[in-house]
C-alpha cells in the first residue's frame, strides 16, 4: 500500500516545520514548499493525497496568490483534496476558498487536534469518492444498519449509499428536507454506523433554545456563573464527547449565537459559562433543517462561513410525495406498530383505503401519514381499514366541540397550520405586507422569513 504524502505550502519555515512534525507524529509523510511555484512542482514529480495551503505567499493579504493555486489544482490535479490555512480575522478568504473547490479550512492559531481531525476526514472522504455504489437495498443491509429506515425507492437507496460510504469519516453533514421527512433517522443511521456508535449521541433542537440560554445549553456552566447557577453543569458538546452531536433545526439558530457556534466547530473548543478555561471536545458533529440556508445567507440572516463547516456534506431528503413506492411499505409498518402497540393483530388495510393513501400529497410527509394511521386505528374497531375510516380520523375528534375549527389533532403539523393561515391572510388582503405582518402579529422581517420558509409567493 503506498505511504499517504501530504503537501504543505506556507512561506513561514516555522508554519513548515510544526505541521511537518505534528504530521510525523500522526503518521503521515509530508512535503513542504515555500511558494506556489515549488508546491506545483512538487505535485507534477511526487504522488501527493493531499494539499494543506496558506492563502497568502508575499507581503499581499488578498489571498489571490492562493486562491491561484487552489484553482491550478483544481484544474491539473481535481482528485487532490485542498485544505486551506488562513487567520481567524480573514475567514471570507476560506470562504472564496471553499466555493472554489476546497474540502475544508483551518484558522490561525490552530490546534493539534483541529489539523489531525481535518486530515483524516479529508482523506477518509477522498477514499470515500471511489467506493462502488450499491444497487439494491438487500445490499445496503448486508453491510450497514438502516434497520430504522423503510423504504426501496431508488431517491432513498441513493441517499443510504451515501450515508454508507460517509459514516466512517468525521465528515460534518448537514441534512436537509421537508418537516416530517426523517431527518433524525439519517442523523441516527450515521451515528450508528460509525467508529462512535458506542459512544453518545446527543440531540439538540436549536429551535427550542433562546439566545440568551445558548451558552448554558450548549457549553455549560460552572456554580456561581449566573443567580440559579447553584452546581456546574455539563453542557451538550461536553456530553457528546467522543461522540456525535445532532443540531436539528440549525437554520432557526439566532444571529446573534452563529459566531459562538461557528468557533465551537471551527476549534473544538469552548468555555463554559462563567469559566476562563478553555475545554477541548472531541466530536462528529450533524446538523439538519427545513429552511433554505442559502436564501438566508443572502438576507444575511445565516452565516455563510458557518454554512461551510457544517455541510462538507449535505443530503437532501425528498418529501414522501417524491416517493410515492415508499407509501405502501411505509403504512404497512406503521400499521404493524400501531397493532401491536393496542393489541389488534389482525388488522389490515382494504384495497381501496391502500391506494387512497399511495395517492395522497402528504404535506407532513411521513410523520403525517405514521400519525393518521394511528389515530385511525383507534378510532375504528374493525379488521379492515378502509377508506372512510380514514376520513373520518382525519376530520373528527371523539368529544371534539362544533365551535372548534381548528383541525384534528395529528392531521397538521405547526408549520403546515402556519402556512395556511399565512396563505389565507393574503389572499384576504390581497398580498399587502403591512396588513398581513398585522394581522398575523408578526413584524415585516418574521413575515418575510416564514413566506421564503414556505416557499410562498405573493
Amino acid at each position: 500500500m503506498a505511504e499517504t504524502s501530504i503537501l504543505i505550502v506556507d512561506d513561514d519555515s516555522s508554519v513548515l516545520t510544526s505541521l511537518a512534525l505534528l504530521l510525523k507524529q500522526a503518521g503521515y509523510h509530508s512535503r513542504v514548499a515555500a511558494t506556489p511555484a515549488e508546491a506545483i512542482e512538487i505535485l507534477r514529480s511526487t504522488s501527493i493525497s493531499l494539499v494543506i495551503q496558506d492563502m497568502n505567499f508575499s507581503r499581499s493579504t488578498t489571498g489571490e496568490e492562493g486562491l491561484e493555486l487552489l484553482q491550478n489544482i483544481r484544474e491539473h490535479y481535481s482528485s487532490i483534496p485542498v485544505v486551506l490555512m488562513t487567520a481567524w480575522g480573514s475567514i471570507e478568504l476560506a470562504v472564496r476558498g471553499m466555493r472554489s473547490g476546497a474540502v475544508d479550512f483551518i484558522t490561525k492559531p490552530w490546534t493539534n487536534g483541529q489539523v489531525v481531525q481535518s486530515v483524516h476526514t479529508a482523506l477518509g472522504l477522498a477514499a470515500v469518492s471511489a467506493t462502488e455504489n450499491v444497487s439494491t437495498r438487500e445490499e445496503l443491509d448486508a453491510r450497514y444498519d438502516f434497520r430504522a429506515i423503510i423504504g426501496c425507492d431508488p431517491k432513498l437507496l441513493k441517499i443510504l449509499n451515501v450515508v454508507g460510504r460517509i459514516c466512517t469519516t468525521d465528515a460534518p453533514v448537514l441534512i436537509t428536507g421537508e418537516s416530517g421527512t426523517g431527518k433524525e433517522l439519517i442523523a441516527d443511521a450515521l451515528h450508528r454506523n460509525s467508529r462512535r456508535k458506542d459512544n453518545p449521541f446527543v440531540k439538540v433542537n436549536l429551535g427550542s433554545i433562546t439566545s440568551t440560554l445558548f451558552e448554558s445549553e450548549l457549553f455549560g456552566h460552572v456554580k456561581g456563573a449566573f443567580t440559579d447557577a447553584r452546581s456546574e453543569r455539563k453542557g451538550r458538546f461536553e456530553t457528546a464527547d467522543t461522540g456525535t452531536i445532532f443540531l436539528d433545526e440549525i437554520g432557526d439558530l439566532d444571529f446573534s449565537c452563529q459566531v459562538k457556534m461557528l468557533r465551537v466547530l471551527q476549534n473544538r473548543t469552548f468555555e463554559p459559562v462563567g469559566s476562563s478555561t478553555s475545554r477541548t471536545v472531541d466530536v462528529r458533529v450533524v446538523s439538519a433543517t427545513n429552511r433554505n440556508l442559502s436564501a438566508m445567507i443572502e438576507r444575511q440572516d445565516f452565516r455563510e462561513d458557518l454554512l461551510y463547516r457544517l455541510n462538507l456534506i449535505s443530503i437532501h431528503l425528498p418529501a414522501l410525495r417524491e416517493r410515492r413506492s415508499d407509501i405502501p411499505l411505509l403504512a404497512e409498518h406503521f400499521l404493524h406498530q400501531a397493532a401491536h402497540v393496542y393489541g389488534r393483530s389482525s388488522l389490515v388495510f382494504s384495497p381501496a383505503a391502500a391506494k387512497w393513501l399511495e395517492g395522497r400529497n402528504w404535506p407532513g410527509n411521513i410523520r403525517e401519514l405514521r400519525h393518521l394511521i394511528e389515530r385511525t386505528v383507534l378510532m375504528t374497531t374493525g379488521s379492515q381499514l378502509d377508506v372512510d375510516d380514514f376520513m373520518t380520523a382525519q376530520e373528527v375528534q371523539p368529544g371534539e366541540s362544533r365551535k372548534d375549527f381548528l383541525p384534528a389533532v395529528g392531521s397538521m403539523t405547526i408549520d403546515e397550520i402556519e402556512k395556511a393561515m399565512i396563505v389565507k391572510a393574503a389572499d384576504h388582503y390581497r398580498g399587502n405586507v403591512s396588513k398581513i405582518a398585522e394581522a398575523l402579529g408578526l413584524s415585516r422581517a418574521a413575515l418575510y422569513r416564514r413566506l421564503e420558509k414556505y416557499d410562498i409567493r405573493l
